[in-house]
């Protein structure tokens, strides 16, 4: 029985002490991020807003999410706080789509198709800044996403060496917010462990393109619609 009690109290404790660690790590990457979230109208100068991807209809709709990630950033770039936009999502089969799309939202609110640069690889948060830094070469930028999302994507650019700020793109009210807010918890702990853990690269790399070049290099259809 005495032994049984050990047992029960080493397993508790144990249990507690992981409880209180993984609060700690999710409450360090939240509270770093955020350090570097700022309104629209306090934005500093930055050379690219990256734009991470979000679900869209096999039609080319933008769900409203990306639709407002997307208008966020074409507002920066006409108000002069970036000289180029990084849309980065998923196109990693030929029927499914991201990036194309975000970019043909962004044409088609005035944005030059010089200006628009498309990262095809961009699967997830951390490889879409990852590949900022790696493949377009972005020392300075502004992360433009739902403020749910912004503390993980932050914390990244800033421990993968980005002089990045984070604006907000929160322009409706979102089907399931509360749900996304819940799964932001473990995905921060694994973009903990993917940076300081596994020094984990992104899935795909791929050959530098500079973002100080022409973003039409990236295109792979629909370059001059």
């Amino acid at each position: 029985m005495l032994n049984l009690k050990k047992l029960l109290f080493t397993l508790m404790f144990v249990l507690l002490a992981l409880i209180a660690g993984v609060t700690a790590v999710d409450r360090h990457v939240k509270t770093k991020g955020l350090e570097f979230v700022v309104d629209a109208q306090d934005c500093p100068v930055k050379t690219a807003a990256i734009v991470p991807g979000a679900y869209v209809s096999p039609e080319g709709r933008l769900c409203d999410m990306l639709a407002d990630r997307v208008k966020t950033a074409v507002e920066l770039y006409q108000n002069n706080r970036v000289k180029k936009i990084i849309m980065s999502g998923d196109h990693g089969r030929k029927d499914y789509d991201e990036v194309n799309y975000m970019r043909l939202y962004a044409e088609k609110m005035g944005v030059s198709p010089e200006d628009i640069f498309m990262d095809h690889a961009g699967f997830s948060t951390y490889d879409s800044i990852y590949r900022a830094k790696a493949i377009f070469q972005v020392d300075t930028a502004v992360v433009v996403t739902q403020a749910y999302h912004l503390p993980r994507a932050l914390y990244a650019a800033y421990c993968l060496g980005i002089d990045a700020c984070g604006v907000a793109a929160d322009k409706h009210v979102y089907a399931g917010a509360r749900l996304y807010e819940l799964r932001e918890v473990p995905a921060r702990l694994k973009m903990f462990a993917q940076i300081h853990l596994l020094n984990a690269k992104p899935r795909f790399l791929g050959k530098v393109i500079p973002v100080s070049g022409d973003g039409r290099l990236t295109y792979d259809w629909g370059a001059k619609n």
